[in-house]
């Protein structure tokens, strides 16, 4: 009897309804610490997915659904700096897949004004005709795209889709060595100045060029379409050479060989040339935590560890010193504070290095076509257009 009873408290002591409940509503720490962060340990860095699936915590009471009113509420946008030609600012509150949408946009899908077709009519340097016209195809041109159309297949070069230039560069025998410049390229508002090929079938037709009208626009008036810098070198030219030709741009994702000299506007997915951004990219936020206290000497090699000075020596008082993590944003996860020094100290156990999942740094670096925050706001436009045809689509 007594050893029945004994077995009886003994399964009542081990019942799982025995157990405490799990928390409803809130995740536990260490499922929050993997939704939310990526763990940088010294070999690899771990938790790095994303959980998208509402449901992925349902049996803890918390809906992982995504909702506009709690994206709107979480949602932010800090500008860090911002220059004539690049901008740092933090996108905080998003998943990754849309900052990589950002970035993808701005390098391929924003338009920009770039040379295309270059008619060279005279060019005795030792420069090769195609090296020349691919030189100029680089050059960033100062001028607001979204002032132009789009030049297609049927379309004929207009003041509306076609910017002209022409450059004309002598160096006289006897002359010293001249270097040309981006800053010889000449504006022609009235459009090409170079005539057209008569028809051998029409010997009526004009040999006139067309023109253009773009003097008269108001957008021009105090500032003049140019290159965006002055003092990109495009040749050399010794004594007796010379470098003679026009050029000229339109907007265009289908390029063509015409009688005159054109040039298309269009999109870096079609040439880098087209490309707005010198480079566009992003990394999340750095997080550097202290598991424990540092202190005195091993405060001083952890410092000495890092390279970029994330953390600090702090006097806490009795000739004591202590660690503290002063600038984690400066962080570049080079790892080397968790790996062991010289003296065979290891900080793996101290420090713990992670990464904010929905905390983005983004970087725009303009070519100075348009400027930096000019670019994210036209991505953000793209982006928004690409969602709009993808609901018609769908219904």
């Amino acid at each position: 009897m007594g050893g029945k009873e004994a077995s009886n408290s003994k399964d009542k002591e081990f019942s799982i309804f025995d157990l405490p409940d799990v928390p409803m509503g809130i995740l536990p720490p260490h499922i929050q610490l993997q939704k939310t962060r990526v763990v940088c340990n010294e070999d690899a860095p771990i938790h790095t997915d994303t959980t998208i699936y509402s449901g992925a915590y349902a049996s803890m009471g918390v809906d992982n659904s995504l909702q506009l009113q709690s994206f709107s509420n979480d949602f932010k946008v800090d500008v860090i700096r911002l220059t004539d030609e690049d901008m740092e600012f933090d996108l905080i509150g998003i998943d990754p897949a849309i900052a990589n949408a950002f970035r993808r946009i701005l390098i391929a899908e924003v338009p920009t004004m770039a040379i295309e077709k270059v008619l060279i009519a005279n060019n005795t340097s030792v420069v090769q005709d195609e090296v020349l016209a691919h030189r100029l195809g680089l050059i960033p041109i100062e001028v607001d795209p979204r002032l132009f159309e789009y030049l297609s297949e049927n379309d004929k070069p207009n003041e509306k889709n076609t910017i002209v230039f022409k450059l004309h560069v002598k160096c006289k025998r006897g002359s010293p060595r001249i270097s040309v410049k981006s800053n010889e390229l000449k504006w022609l508002p009235k459009g090409s100045e170079l005539l057209k090929e008569q028809s051998v079938q029409n010997q009526d037709a004009s040999s006139k060029p067309e023109m253009f009208n773009q003097d008269n626009w108001p957008e021009f008036a105090n500032k003049p379409i140019r290159p965006k810098y002055g003092d990109i070198i495009l040749a050399k030219l010794g004594s007796g050479q010379s470098v003679i030709y026009r050029l000229s741009w339109s907007l265009s994702l289908i390029l063509e060989i015409e009688l005159e000299v054109h040039a298309v506007k269009g999109v870096g997915k079609t040439h880098a040339k087209w490309s707005p951004v010198a480079t566009a990219w992003y990394r999340m936020l750095p997080e550097v935590v202290l598991l424990e206290e540092i202190e005195d000497e091993m405060a001083e090699k952890l410092k000495a560890n890092c390279p970029v000075g994330v953390f600090d020596i702090e006097d806490v008082g009795n000739g004591k010193k202590r660690a503290t993590v002063a600038r984690p944003r400066a962080c570049t996860l080079c790892r080397e504070c968790i790996r062991e020094d010289e003296g065979g100290e290891k900080f793996e156990k101290l420090v713990e290095l992670r990464r904010v999942k929905n905390h983005f740094i983004f970087t725009i670096e303009s070519t100075g076509a348009l400027p930096p925050e000019v670019l994210f706001t036209e991505a953000v436009k793209i982006l928004e257009d690409k969602c709009k045809r993808v609901i018609v689509e769908l219904s």
